[in-house]
């Protein structure tokens, strides 16, 4: 095998770095992306949790008009039970 010149070294050597500089491009490119699509997550999220509370906000109070219709309920057949 012969030795390599200095040329063909500086040129490989050239090689290799626009092969790196290429994939750190590339590398580059899919980090923005993957922190854009955490960005759009983190405000959808913040946006869920808005509704999510303006829900639990507006929610009826369920267990206190049951309990009411029961009372009411009660009341009145020992209302009809009396009148009778």
């Amino acid at each position: 095998m012969t030795d390599p010149t200095p040329g063909d070294v500086a040129l490989e050597l050239e090689r290799l770095r626009a092969t790196v500089e290429t994939g750190f491009a590339r590398l580059d490119g899919a980090l923005a992306l993957l922190v854009q699509r955490s960005d759009q997550l983190d405000t959808r999220l913040a946006d869920h949790e808005q509704r999510l509370d303006a829900l639990e906000r507006s929610r009826w109070p369920l267990p206190s008009v049951l309990a009411m219709v029961a009372v009411i309920g009660l009341a009145l057949t020992l209302w009809q039970t009396a009148a009778h």
